[in-house]
């Protein structure tokens, strides 16, 4: 499995409508197993996105999904910046099965 874990920060005030926009174009990504979006209780204007895949490939070929493009064209005037950002190998847990 592959996973990202990365926050993204909005500009003053936008934090909620980055939110929708990102949670609204998550259906449909083939090889997706997991995308959380979650507000940072210590930052009013960040995200963090959490996401786990079959592998590193799903996640590559998501972002060229018409729907993702579209999500990443609405949001991308509400973004000031990114933080912390990680690549992790996830071995499973509660809503995943194990790495074959």
């Amino acid at each position: 499995m592959h996973g990202l874990i990365g926050k993204m920060v909005a500009h003053p005030g936008k934090r909620d409508q980055l939110a929708a926009i990102l949670l609204d174009g998550v259906g449909g990504m083939p090889g997706c197993l997991s995308y959380v979006v979650a507000i940072d209780p210590k930052d009013d204007d960040a995200l963090w996105i959490t996401e786990v895949w079959v592998d590193a490939a799903a996640h590559a070929a998501s972002l060229k999904l018409p729907s993702v493009q579209a999500a990443i064209a609405k949001g991308r005037p509400l973004i000031a910046g990114f933080g912390d950002y990680v690549t992790t190998t996830p071995l499973g847990g509660h809503g995943l099965a194990p790495a074959g």
